[in-house]
């Protein structure tokens, strides 16, 4: 597997998930079993399938889990300076057709929340930026069309 990059903050998300998982949410799933055979006979035991559905869901997610943070490459953004997109960056862009300003950080997969602004590094849109300074027009194929954008700031912080 290739390396995974990300941010310190992305890394200890995955790392509280996973605990969260192993301590918490894994007993929980082996208790509700546990109670669930007490019931009866499992072929029509409701409760006994959706518990061993879950069980199943937080063992595949574990070991996704695992997989990811032992390939974690962790990339400090404070690291970085200038005006040029890089891994990390908080980039303040403005649609050159509706004057719309919108506010991105590329992060790693495994930490985007495009409701929250933070987008994936191999998302299209965020691929266009990289490398880019500002000031720079940047078209980007969306599924509204392509559109195109002005680099208005890039800021690198934790």
């Amino acid at each position: 597997m290739d390396k995974v990059p990300m941010t310190k903050q992305g890394y200890d998300a995955l790392q509280d998930e996973l605990q969260d998982l192993k301590s918490v949410q894994r007993p929980e799933v082996i208790e509700a079993i546990a109670v669930a055979r007490e019931h009866g006979d499992l072929k029509e035991n409701a409760e006994y399938h959706a518990a061993r559905e879950q069980q199943s869901f937080i063992e595949g997610r574990i070991q996704e889990l695992e997989g990811v943070i032992s390939n974690a490459q962790i990339i400090d953004p404070t690291q970085f300076s200038g005006d040029i997109v890089k891994f990390g960056a908080k980039i303040v862009i403005v649609d050159e057709d509706t004057d719309e300003e919108k506010s991105y950080t590329i992060v790693g997969h495994y930490e985007a929340n495009a409701d929250n602004g933070m987008i994936s590094l191999n998302a299209p849109i965020a691929r266009a930026f990289i490398g880019k300074s500002v000031g720079d027009s940047v078209e980007v194929r969306t599924p509204q069309g392509l559109k195109t954008y002005e680099i208005l700031d890039v800021e690198y912080s934790a």
